[in-house]
């Protein structure tokens, strides 16, 4: 009879369940917990878990937070997925319906419209199909993705397109984000080994993964997204606090890099 090795125990982490994080947890799958970001910002918050797979903003805003240094999911330039759909000229907008799924993309786009000197009102999104209908809509992840390949002619400002063009920098949206008061010391090496695993099998994962058509995951993986964190996305991260600074009165922290 043929050995079976018993399957490998879950972690304390979590990750949401997107295509763009795919490259970062290869090897984990069904040792993480999956979960919505707000979901999984409180499963961490409350000790749950001692890492998540979280936006960015989550690290910058709780000093309890430390960030491990070698994953990401980033972009330099056009990241296809955080977009602004619009039905009137940038310059009238008051209102944009948000689409909740990243804390990171929304206060991105708050940044962005206030380096214009456009300061609107962030409210919910309840049904991000219903976008469309909107004067002004940001959409992230699957549903922004579903916009674009659904209403290709529809008016868009691609978020990572903008933050190229203002800062010169890549802007990075989620990390591994990990509690400092447990001890991550064993987790953090095998986070660190599924990122190194994910780099190297790159065309596995785009053949493997689910959703969508394998030339797109494809484009997507290899020229929208990136996932490493350099000194460039470094730069891109303090930039994103300089700014954060300027235009909303919370407290924000530099970041804490750990391996």
């Amino acid at each position: 009879m043929m050995f079976v090795p018993p399957p490998l125990p879950p972690l304390r982490a979590g990750s949401v369940p997107y295509l763009n994080v795919a490259p970062i947890v290869r090897g984990l799958e069904g040792r993480l917990r999956l979960l919505p970001p707000a979901q999984l910002a409180d499963a961490l918050r409350q000790g749950e878990i001692d890492a998540g797979l979280l936006s960015i903003t989550e690290a910058l805003y709780h000093p309890e937070y430390v960030i491990l240094d070698g994953p990401c999911v980033a972009s330099n330039g056009p990241v296809y997925s955080v977009i602004l759909t619009h039905r009137r000229p940038l310059n009238e907008v008051r209102e944009v319906c948000c689409h909740q799924a990243s804390l990171a993309s929304v206060n991105l786009l708050r940044v962005l419209l206030a380096e214009q000197g456009l300061k609107p009102r962030l409210i919910p999104l309840p049904d991000p199909e219903a976008a469309a209908h909107h004067d002004f809509a940001l959409l992230i992840g699957d549903p922004a993705i579903e916009f674009r390949r659904r209403y290709p002619s529809h008016p868009i400002v691609d978020l990572g397109t903008a933050w190229r063009d203002l800062t010169g920098l890549p802007f990075v949206y989620a990390v591994w984000t990990l509690r400092r008061d447990a001890d991550t010391t064993t987790l953090r090496t095998e986070l660190l080994r599924a990122f190194e695993r994910g780099q190297r099998e790159l065309e596995a994962v785009v053949r493997e993964s689910a959703g969508f058509d394998e030339s797109f995951r494809r484009r997507y993986l290899t020229e929208h997204v990136t996932s490493s964190l350099g000194a460039a996305e470094k730069s891109g991260i303090a930039k994103f606090v300089e700014l954060l600074r300027r235009h909303q009165p919370d407290p924000v922290h530099l970041p804490k890099y750990v391996r």
